[in-house]
Parts: C-alpha cells; structure tokens; sequence
C-alpha cells in the first residue's frame, strides 16, 4: 500500500515509535512520519507508508494547528511540565496581563529552538545532548503564529489553541510567554488538532488500525494524491503525460493552460494522479515542469 495513514498519537510514544508500529501493522518496510510530536504529545501524526514517503517534504512545510494548556509560574529544563524545575514564581498574572502577552506573539518573531527537541545539530539531535548535560548555542529562528486563542482555566493554568508555522515548538512558545509575564511558563499538555490537511477527525489510534481486518486498513489509508487536493488539478493528454513522466517540462501554451511561475499543480493522466508539477519560465515560455513523480 501506498499513502497517507493519520495516527491519532497516544501520550508516552515518541513519533518514531509510532512509525515501527506502523511497519509492522501494514507489513511495510518503508515509513515515515511528517513532524516530531513530543512523546508527551496527542494528536494528529500522519505517516507514509511506501511510495507516499516521496511526499515527505511537502508535508513538513505544512501549517499545523495545536490546543495547548499554559500553566504560568514555573520554568524546566524541557519547557514542558515532564521536565525539572529550574524557578517558581507565586506572582499571579491578571487575565488581561495574560491576553496581552499572548497577542503579542501573534505573527513573525524569532524563536530559539529547544535543547530537548529533535532538531539535529551536527549530525546529533539536541535532545540526546541534552541528556547527556551538554547544551549548545542556539541559533534563534524566524516562525509565524498566524493565531492564538486564548482561555482562562484557572489562575495559573490558560488553554491556547493555536495555528502556526511549521518549525514552531509549542513548548518553547509558552516558554517564552511565561518570560514575558517575567513569571515562566511551562507547556502543561499538548494536542495537535491538524497537521498537513488532516484533522483528529480523520486520525485513528495504533489500538484501532492494529484491530481492523486487511480490508479496513486499506480503506484506512489515504491515497497520495488525497494531500495535494487543495493544488489545481491538470489532465494531461498521453502524448504530453509521457513527456512529463520522463521528466520534461509541458509548455503551456501547447495544453491551453495559464497557472502563474512558482504556482503548482497536481497531474493526471489517463490512469490518474502521477506527479506535482511547478510552473517555471523557459526561453520558450513558461511550462509545467514535474518535480516529484509518484
């Protein structure tokens, strides 16, 4: 089989560990997922499986949404509540104070990523460094919080739900809010609600997909060409769907199409989806030019 499988990631797995499993579920030697969840996390985990890990890295550069809860107060080493306490706080923010500092965050700011994360650095994850008591300096990086809401649970603790780019860590986010506040904050739980398209909705958990018959795994997995829905679509004649299986470009003006340079699109032929083009200008004009055959 090969596609797209939405794992609904239980909490105490680490994202590769969901992928082994996977493996063994669908009895595929190739896998892979689309976007560390901490183990701590829940939530959406879209893994591919055989040919469908060709569309890996246009995936990762997907949006994602995450429902978080903020708990104010308390700094750790991971940012997260499953790390140990470094400094406590008794000062209580007022709501507003905490609306505020939130809001602020809403758009692009620079965000140093975490020493417990999976980002490698030297060909080591900065996690395992971690571990071992080393911590590095940290490049800070450009991110996009497109939205924050915001609720008051009680008052330490504020769910956020949240719609960011990718690259943004959650944990560190609401680190940085508790700084703000200049009392620390700690990411207490975590949820990814979506994740390159796919929702909670559309997930299932490891315990469903291991007790489903042959026949409903299959319908359980989501064919490659389900993610590039949102990009336009072109049917390619097969004189001109050969061409682009061998790679080259199909001018426009020869199949009567007018997408903009950089624009890409979806194509079809005769026995369907086959490849992600991009439009790119040539001294004949511009042209489709597939970049990714599947």
């Amino acid at each position: 089989m090969d596609g797209v499988v939405i794992v609904n990631k239980e909490a105490g797995l680490t994202s590769q560990a969901v992928v082994n499993r996977i493996k063994r579920i669908f009895g595929e030697a190739k896998a892979g997922h689309t976007g560390t969840l901490d183990p701590m996390a829940t939530g959406v985990l879209p893994v591919l499986i055989g040919r469908g890990v060709k569309a890996s890295e246009f995936m990762l550069t997907a949006d994602k949404h995450y429902s978080a809860t903020l708990l104010l107060g308390l700094t750790t080493d991971t940012e997260d509540i499953t790390g140990k306490a470094l400094t406590e706080c008794d000062r209580i923010p007022t709501e507003d104070e905490v609306r505020t500092a939130v809001s602020s965050f809403v758009g692009g700011y620079m965000q140093t990523p975490p020493m417990y994360s999976a980002l490698k650095v030297g060909g080591k994850k900065l996690c395992d460094l971690a571990r071992d008591g080393i911590e590095i300096h940290r490049e800070a990086r450009p991110v996009t919080v497109f939205s924050i809401d915001v609720e008051r649970i009680s008052d330490r603790e504020y769910s956020l739900d949240v719609h960011c780019s990718k690259g943004t860590y959650i944990r560190t986010l609401c680190a940085d809010i508790g700084k703000k506040l200049q009392v620390g904050g700690v990411m207490k739980t975590l949820t990814r609600s979506s994740a390159s398209g796919f929702t909670l909705n559309e997930a299932k958990t490891l315990g469903e997909l291991e007790k489903m018959t042959g026949e409903e795994r299959e319908r359980a997995v989501y064919p490659v060409s389900y993610v590039f829905k949102d990009l336009p679509r072109v049917t390619l004649q097969p004189f001109f769907a050969r061409l682009a299986h061998c790679g080259l470009e199909i001018y426009q003006k020869k199949i009567g199409s007018d997408f903009s340079v950089g624009e890409r699109v979806s194509l079809y032929d005769c026995d369907g989806f086959f490849a992600v083009g991009e439009v790119r200008e040539y001294e004949g004009g511009s042209a489709i030019k597939p970049i990714r055959q599947f």
